[in-house]
């Protein structure tokens, strides 16, 4: 008989066991559930029912740039496989115990049903089940479709119209499959205890092999755990897993019964440890290598409209979908940024290190590292949010940045056509000239007559872009920005994706060229890639590709556009460059190719920075108390084992960052900084330092000669 004729006649035999149990068994009842169960199927319509049938939660994986699984997400830990990947003594232990005629009948099973049914009336209401493994199945999808407590209550209610009502569907299911088919689905929804969905995660879990690879104990042993998972959960204690082993030994003893095995090989078998290992389901991001860049991953998937329109849409997205997730994670760069934080902070320190890298041109993150462990506990100096990335993904208010933020004031001069050898004479401090010196974005006045900046680095004098920044003198850059304009140095900095760690406003004061904003390394990092990339900003980015369930994949491009005259950031890039050679890291030295950046110390060393880049990697460093960077200053401090009095950008965060650099780039050829235009921007216009006025005695010698 042909597969379509099997299914027909199996449907006809559903509907006659109906039948049979309605005038075998409700007619004689003269009361109570007998009654009940009459009424009910009066009404009921017993044609097959289609069943909506939503995938099963599934196991989301994250992987690294080169494949390697950094993470794992789920609501359920299930990972869904074939038929022919599960054990065939699997399949028999299942079907022996559960339903040992699954390949005889139809949707409901009438010996089997008859007899609970039978027991049921006798009891007055439903002590026994009779489902077939089928309607079984159609229990777990409808369970699992349930979007609220009332709708979970309704799928596993005792009644006789939930009974029906999964028959009508199992009817629909006999139809629609083949026997494999259902038997493949039931084995990948059915719930097995231990916070194991499926037959391959329970495999896993209790046993630590694949289901391809049970033997006949730990097959019985998986198979008498659906009965009742919770009861025989073997991971919350003695008592749950001695139910586990004598429900272990009830399944053996049937499929002795049934012949499926000899007796023995049932003894054997009974004679064996339950065996139970309880293997760690690895998930979530306090399990992962790489914690802080699995943070980042996930809150980008959990708060992009791009992978769903509502948060509950994109946490099923996430935490149900059986996702691949390739990210931009480089694992080298992540080693190299990891050694050189070790080298020098202590995961006991107070002062906590972190750092990302990202790729010029693309905003592709290939690393976030940081001194401390993630994790919740106290006593072990653990983190408990991302100190890496902002607080949309997952960090927390960050530490003001510094003179890094002179960069961007730097750029808005080169833009407005200032040379590199332009400059002014900077004081030892700094007054606004008035309180219209400074505008906002809002063209409101907000400058400060009354209040002085002074230099922490670099001598007064005569400064010009490039000797002005290579000093870090805040004097030059108050004046540089009160020429240029604020709101016209904070668009720079906006074009170049900066933005506060806390998620709030810029704060637009005079001084934001000192970068008394908060920031992240991600964002830091991720603006100076921008100048690397001559100009080009990318939108820092995780995730590369995502490939469903189903096989399709979904490859995520950079999202890029021209921030910067390309000239414009390859003069930037010139004057950052001399920072290596004559500037505040010239004891710390270079790394061997092109490389421009700049430090940041902040106001009485709250907090210190380094933010720099090649042609093919940028990288920024922060240093900070997490306790409060304003009441535990980074002076007086021992940081990974070493006294310091005061730790300013050129003390910690550019050793990382060059060790880092060295150690990332060592299998990447060298690249070249595009040279700077020097008819555009070489030597100084209006703003040349002035001739030096002659002494009294080259005023005699001159007398004299004439």
């Amino acid at each position: 008989m042909s597969g379509r004729g099997t299914k027909i006649v199996r449907l006809a035999a559903a509907g006659a066991a109906v039948g049979v149990l309605v005038a075998g068994i409700a007619l004689p009842a003269v009361g109570g559930a007998g009654l009940g169960f009459m009424s009910v199927t009066s009404e009921v319509d017993l044609r097959p029912e289609d069943l909506t049938e939503p995938p099963p939660a599934e196991v989301s994986v994250v992987q690294d740039a080169r494949g390697n699984e950094i993470a794992r997400f789920y609501e359920e830990y299930r990972e869904v496989v074939k038929l022919d990947e599960v054990a065939e003594i699997m399949k028999t232990a299942i079907i022996s115990i559960e339903d040992y005629r699954f390949y005889q009948h139809g949707a409901i099973d009438l010996e089997g049903t008859i007899r609970a049914f039978a027991k049921n009336l006798s009891a007055g209401g439903v002590s026994q089940g009779g489902s077939s493994i089928t309607q079984q199945y159609v229990k777990q999808v409808l369970l699992n479709s349930a979007s609220s407590d009332e709708e979970k209550d309704k799928a596993l209610e005792a009644s006789y119209a939930r009974k029906l009502n999964e028959l009508r569907h199992a009817m629909a299911v006999e139809e629609k499959y083949s026997k494999d088919e259902i038997l493949e689905k039931y084995l990948n929804i059915a719930y097995f205890g231990a916070s194991a969905y499926g037959v391959e995660a329970a495999a896993k879990r209790f046993f630590g092999v694949p289901a391809a690879d049970l033997t006949l104990p730990q097959a019985a042993t998986l198979a008498g755990a659906v009965q009742d998972p919770n009861a025989t959960d073997p991971n919350l204690g003695r008592k749950h897993r001695d139910r586990l082993l004598k429900r272990r030994n009830v399944v053996l003893d049937r499929m002795a019964e049934l012949g499926k095995i000899t007796p023995a090989e049932a003894a054997k078998a009974k004679a064996a440890k339950l065996g139970y290992r309880g293997t760690k389901q690895v998930g979530g991001c306090e399990s992962s290598k790489y914690p802080y860049f699995c943070i980042y991953a996930r809150n980008e998937v959990l708060k992009n409209p791009a992978f769903g329109k509502t948060a509950k849409a994109r946490g099923e997205f996430l935490n149900r979908g059986g996702l691949t997730i390739r990210t931009t994670l480089d694992p080298a760069m992540q080693a190299a940024a990891d050694r050189a934080i070790r080298k020098w902070v202590h995961p006991s320190d107070n002062p906590a290190a972190a750092e990302a890298l990202v790729q010029p041109g693309t905003g592709a993150i290939k690393a976030m590292a940081a001194s401390r462990t993630y994790g919740r506990s106290k006593a072990r100096n653990e983190m408990s949010y991302n100190l890496v990335a902002d607080a949309a993904h997952g960090g927390g208010v960050g530490f003001q940045a510094g003179s890094t933020f002179k960069t961007f004031t730097l750029l808005t001069a080169l833009e407005q056509g200032m040379k590199v050898n332009d400059g002014f004479t900077a004081g030892a401090g700094f007054r606004a000239s008035g309180y219209s010196a400074f505008k906002n974005c809002k063209g409101e006045n907000i400058g400060d007559p009354g209040w002085t900046v002074t230099n922490d680095e670099g001598a007064p004098g005569w400064k010009t872009l490039q000797t002005g920044t290579w000093g870090s003198v805040n004097t030059f850059f108050m004046e540089l920005e009160q020429r240029v304009g604020l709101c016209e140095t904070i668009k720079t900095a906006r074009s170049l994706g900066i933005h506060r760690s806390d998620g709030l406003k810029l704060l637009e004061f005079s001084t934001f060229t000192l970068g008394t904003n908060e920031m992240d390394p991600v964002t830091v990092a991720n603006a100076y890639a921008a100048i690397g990339a001559r100009g080009k900003y990318c939108a820092p980015m995780a995730i590369s590709r995502i490939t469903d369930r189903n096989g399709e994949v979904t490859d995520y491009k950079p999202k890029c556009r021209q921030a910067l005259d390309p000239e414009v950031a390859d003069a930037a890039a010139d004057v950052l460059s001399g920072v290596f050679t004559k500037g505040t890291m010239r004891l710390v030295g270079g790394i061997g190719r092109d490389a421009a950046g700049k430090t940041g110390t902040t106001d009485d060393y709250a907090s210190a920075w380094f933010a720099g880049f090649t042609p093919d990697l940028a990288g920024a460093v922060s240093i900070g108390d997490p306790r409060g960077s304003r009441d535990h200053r980074l002076t007086g401090v021992t940081i990974g084992g070493r006294y310091y009095g005061a730790v300013a950008g050129a003390t910690l965060p550019g050793p990382i960052w060059k060790d880092t650099m060295i150690g990332a780039l060592k299998s990447v050829p060298p690249a070249s900084f595009t040279p700077i235009d020097s008819a555009r921007f070489g030597g100084c216009s209006q703003d040349c330092r002035p001739a030096p006025r002659p002494t009294d005695g080259d005023v005699s010698a001159a007398t004299r000669r004439g």
